[in-house]
This record gives C-alpha cells, sequence and structure tokens, in this order.
C-alpha cells in the first residue's frame, strides 16, 4: 500500500513538473514572439523615417510628380497607423509600390541620382529593407515555434488550459506583383 501510494506521488510529481515546464516554455515563445515583433517595428520605424527625407530630396527635383508625392505620403501614414499582423502586412505591401514609384520618378533625374544625400538615403533604405525582411524571418519562425506547439499533443492541452493562443504570420500578399519583389534602389 505506501510502495502504491509512492508510486502515485511520483507520477503525480513527474505530470506537475512536465505541466509547469511546458507553461514556462509556452511564455518563454510568446515572448520570444513579441521582441520578434518589437525588432520589425524598430526597422519599419527606421524605415518610416527615412522616406520624408526621400521624398523632400526627389521633390526638389521633381516637384512636377506631385500625385507620386501623396501617394507616397499615404502609404506611409497607413503603414504607421497598421493594427494587426495581416494591417501591417498590407500596409507595407501598399508603401512598398508606392516607393518603387518614387524611384522610377527618380530614374529620369540625371542629376538628382548623382545627387550625395539622394544616394546616401538611398542607401540606408536599402540597407533598412533588407533588415526588414530579416526581423520578417525572425518573426515568423518564432511564430512557426510558438504554433506548433500550441497544436502539438501534449502541448495543445497546456496551450488550451491556460489560453495561449496562435499568432499570425507576417507574409506579403504573393497576388500583388510589387509586393514580389524587394524595393528595387540601386541605380
Amino acid at each position: 500500500m505506501n510502495s502504491l501510494l509512492n508510486i502515485f506521488n511520483l507520477v503525480l510529481l513527474v505530470v506537475v513538473l512536465w505541466a509547469v515546464f511546458a507553461y514556462n516554455r509556452f511564455v518563454s515563445l510568446v515572448n520570444r514572439t513579441k521582441e520578434a515583433w518589437s525588432d520589425i517595428e524598430v526597422q519599419m520605424k527606421r524605415r518610416y523615417d527615412l522616406i520624408p527625407n526621400l521624398v523632400n530630396t526627389v521633390k526638389g527635383y521633381a516637384a512636377h510628380e506631385s500625385g507620386t508625392f501623396e501617394k507616397v505620403t499615404e502609404a506611409r501614414t497607413k503603414a504607421m497607423q497598421a493594427g494587426s499582423t495581416a494591417e501591417h502586412a498590407q500596409a507595407e505591401n501598399m508603401l512598398t509600390g508606392a516607393l518603387k514609384s518614387l524611384f522610377a520618378v527618380a530614374e529620369a533625374y540625371p542629376d538628382l541620382k548623382a545627387n550625395q544625400n539622394f544616394l546616401e538615403l538611398q542607401r540606408e533604405l536599402s540597407d533598412t529593407e533588407n533588415k526588414v525582411q530579416a526581423a520578417r524571418r525572425f518573426y515568423n519562425g518564432n511564430v512557426r515555434d510558438l504554433n506548433t506547439s500550441i497544436q502539438q499533443f501534449p502541448g495543445n492541452l497546456i496551450a488550451s488550459t491556460f489560453h495561449f493562443t496562435k499568432m499570425e504570420f507576417f507574409e506579403l500578399d504573393e497576388s500583388e506583383a510589387a509586393a514580389k519583389q524587394p524595393v528595387e534602389v540601386k541605380f
């Protein structure tokens, strides 16, 4: 009788320890995913901060292209105000398309393409685009790990008990041609 009670207590201890470990793993995965999203936001903010300088530099050479400038400014504003991951992805796709239009305008102005300020902004934007893509990959990897853990047995028991939920991937809209290609900032 005493050995049966010891076995039961040992099994109960193992189950409790597993539950604590599983819970802590979910907390860690959620926090890593939130941290990865913060990395994306930092890079997007850097991108948003570069855009007004870029627009103003191009404006000095191509003042009659106001429609393009308005589209870039509007896309930037929408991207900055996006709430959910899906809204951010859609707004980023629009911003990428608007920036491509801006660079297409810039190609028509050889003096602009030689302007040091424009070249530096172009280099910084290209660097930022690469960092945003790297941050997206890192975030999506963390989301994948979290979502897989939430779906797998027996972790799904802990996830549902403590209300851990799946998170959205930050994906580009594959139906839009502009979103399939990175912003081209080389001349």
